[in-house]
């Protein structure tokens, strides 16, 4: 028997039926793992509405609402039977649009956790804590001047936004669904103490997430070499 290892490439897979047509296809372990990479930033970012329980509140504003509305009308098309290009040409946006909320099961799906860049304030973020737990009505302009005598460079409305924005409550500084799916795919012995603690309280935080670190811990073990992986895979 022959067996033939190439990557995704439909060209390729033609070529080898052609040549070797009783050839045995693999796939390569650098290609499965890169398709897998994918799949899971996919996974991570369509279910950041979850896993961002763990850090600043998803804001309900004027995108959500519309993401919402856009979300039910596009299932109340597809509900009378409306096909897809017809969804489109109804509300007016592209096939893509259309494509990507209806294959979605929920609108919250479609939300996106918060995404912020370090600030000035955030050396400063366990002093605004503590003291808006001792008095939650404390001004914003008293914290201010609290900070500001403790070096803090930035302006009052930098301080102003990230306090609206409930960035100093919030349990973990929020990062990147493309970095959570990067510490998802990382060895848990490459991982430092901080990182592996701050994947623990994400994927913890939603059950999907959970779900998909194990099915990630196991998809990786069948692509190291091991006696037992052949029965694994017959299964």
């Amino acid at each position: 028997m022959q067996v033939v290892c190439r990557d995704g490439s439909g060209a390729y897979a033609e070529a080898v039926r052609r040549a070797l047509p009783d050839a045995v296809q693999v796939t390569d372990r650098w290609h499965l793992w890169h398709n897998l990479s994918e799949a899971v930033g996919k996974e991570v970012a369509g279910h950041s509405a979850c896993w961002a329980k763990a850090g600043p509140p998803i804001q309900d504003g004027k995108r959500a609402k519309t993401t919402r509305e856009r979300w039910h009308q596009v299932h109340d098309l597809l509900g009378k039977g409306v096909g897809l290009l017809e969804c489109a040409r109804r509300l007016n946006v592209s096939l893509n649009t259309v494509k990507r909320y209806a294959h979605v099961g929920e609108p919250e799906r479609l939300q996106r956790a918060p995404q912020y860049r370090p600030t000035l304030v955030d050396p400063y973020r366990d002093h605004l804590r503590r003291r808006r737990s001792d008095d939650p009505a404390v001004p914003i302009l008293h914290l201010f001047n609290e900070i500001k005598a403790l070096d803090y460079q930035g302006s009052f409305n930098l301080l102003y936004r990230y306090i609206t924005q409930a960035r100093v409550e919030a349990d973990r500084l929020p990062i990147s669904p493309r970095r959570l799916a990067r510490l998802l795919l990382t060895r848990p012995d490459n991982l430092k103490d901080e990182h592996r603690r701050l994947l623990d309280d994400l994927t913890t935080a939603c059950p999907q997430m959970i779900d998909l670190a194990e099915l990630v811990r196991a998809f990786a073990n069948l692509l190291r070499p091991h006696e037992d992986n052949a029965d694994r895979l017959d299964a």
